[in-house]
Order: structure tokens, then C-alpha cells, then sequence
């Protein structure tokens, strides 16, 4: 898989995404990486630590986030994204479901588009996917948190989206997939749905997880936000264990040391 001009082989290797928020409210580091020098500065700290990707997001989805206009969202991350393409030779990502963000932020450099309403919250966003040959990571979401059979309606979903894509001509080497996790789903059902996260992989597309930090962490564990670390690792291998290929974190070199090893202990160095 071609992302930018890197070149993902999908196989063994595991990919850490490293997420920089330039937002005031994300619920993990909202503030932290507001402006360009400190984007930059982290950037740099997570490049140094191994991280594969940069996915760059100006607006929170976390729950009860507030949504923004779409010119404050370039705002935000236009400036960021070119900063790092002229100081790093890394792969962007833009984490955003909005069709303008979204070619505002490809003009700008990003590389792969991180949309978690997967192609479903606005119906130009296929075509400009299409239209710029980007890579994708579509993501599992819905308004109707009602299922009927749980994770074959994850699946399902999944494809509807997967279809949007193929009539808008977007290629099947640019497509990741990403369950979800956090996202139209109880406790139980992210972690019903990592236990299978198998059931995704097998689609046959590359999979990302992001559990980072997450309140199915918290939840789960009791644990505040800055508490949820080793947890975070934990479901990363697992996913790993399962398939799994890219690893959206928060923590680049606890997540790239224990994914590494893993892969280690299962294929050999």
C-alpha cells in the first residue's frame, strides 16, 4: 500500500500512526499541540520514537464533542499539515469526515484521509478521495446504535461503505479499515468487537486499531485518562495477534516496542 510516497507492505510488520491533536478539547491532550511550534516539537518526539504516520485532527470526536465549521477546522489543520510536510519526510494523515476539510487538507499534503463516519456523513467525500488517489482509512460508525446481530451488522456496515467507495471509483489498494472502537458501540461491544476483530480482518483489507487511551480503557479498568497506557498496549498486541496492521496511539514508543516484540516472538527476527 502506497501511502504519500512511503510504501506499506502489508504482512508482518505492524505501523504505529502517531495522533497530534491541534485542538483546545480532545479528551486525552486537548490544547497540548495547538500551535505550530509545539505541533512540530511533537511531531519530531514521535517520529524519533518510530511512529510511521502523522494523523493530524483539528476537531474532537470524543463524546459530546463540539462540532466546528469547516473553515475552523482547516484553519487548524492546513497550516500544521504543511509545516510537517516541509520539516519531515514522513506521511500525513487528516482525521476528518468533512469533504472540504478534507481537500483542503489533501491540497495541503496530507497523504491519507481518517474519515470515522466512513464515507457516510457527506457524499462528495468519496469522490474527493477518488479524485486525488489518497489513501483511506473508513471507519465504522452509525446513528442507529440499535443492531441486530451485532458484529455481522458491523460487517455489514462496513461494506455498505466499501461500496460508496468502489462506485466512486476509489482503488482497493488504498483502502484501510477501521472497526470502530469508541465509536455507536457499549463497553461490551468494543470489547466483544476487539475479541473478533479477526471478523474484520478477514474482509481483506489492511485494519487499523485505535483503543487509545479510550474509555473502553477507563471503563473497563477504573482508570483515568492518563492512567490507561499499559492497557492501550495490551489491546494493541492483541489486535496485532489478530491480524491487525496499524496501531493509531497517543504513546508512539510504548506501542512500537511492544508491537515490534510481538511480531518478533511470532515470526522471528
Amino acid at each position: 500500500m502506497l501511502i504519500g510516497k512511503r510504501n506499506f507492505e502489508i504482512g508482518k510488520k505492524p505501523y504505529v500512526m502517531g495522533i497530534l491533536n491541534v485542538t483546545p478539547d480532545s479528551f486525552s491532550d486537548g490544547g497540548k499541540y495547538s500551535n505550530i511550534d509545539a505541533a512540530l516539537k511533537h511531531t519530531e518526539e514521535m517520529i524519533a520514537e518510530g511512529a510511521d504516520i502523522i494523523d493530524v485532527g483539528g476537531e474532537s470526536t470524543r463524546p459530546g464533542h463540539i462540532k466546528i465549521s469547516d473553515g475552523e477546522e482547516i484553519e487548524r489543520c492546513c497550516f500544521v499539515i504543511e509545516a510537517i510536510k516541509e520539516h519531515f519526510d514522513i506521511p500525513v494523515s487528516l482525521d476528518t469526515y468533512k469533504t472540504k476539510v478534507a481537500e483542503a487538507g489533501i491540497l495541503a499534503g496530507a497523504d491519507l484521509l481518517n474519515d470515522i463516519w466512513g464515507l457516510k456523513w457527506e457524499d462528495g467525500m468519496a469522490d474527493v478521495v477518488a479524485k486525488y488517489n489518497v489513501a483511506y482509512c473508513l471507519m465504522h460508525n452509525r446513528h442507529d446504535v440499535n443492531y441486530t446481530n451485532y458484529l455481522e451488522d458491523v460487517v455489514k456496515d462496513l461494506e455498505e461503505s466499501l461500496a460508496i467507495a468502489k462506485k466512486a471509483g476509489i482503488r482497493e489498494d488504498k483502502i484501510i479499515l477501521d472497526p470502530g472502537f469508541g465509536f455507536a458501540k457499549d463497553l461490551n461491544q468494543n470489547l466483544e468487537l476487539l475479541n473478533n476483530v479477526e471478523k474484520i480482518v478477514d474482509m481483506g483489507y489492511p485494519v487499523l486499531v485505535g483503543t487509545s487511551r479510550k474509555s473502553m480503557i477507563g471503563n473497563s479498568l477504573n482508570l483515568p485518562v492518563d492512567e490507561r497506557e499499559e492497557a492501550t498496549i495490551a489491546t494493541s498486541v492483541m489486535g496485532y495477534m489478530k491480524g491487525c496492521r496499524f496501531f493509531r496511539v497517543h504513546n508512539v514508543k510504548g506501542n512500537k516496542r511492544a508491537l515490534d516484540m510481538t511480531k518478533a516472538v511470532v515470526y522471528g527476527l
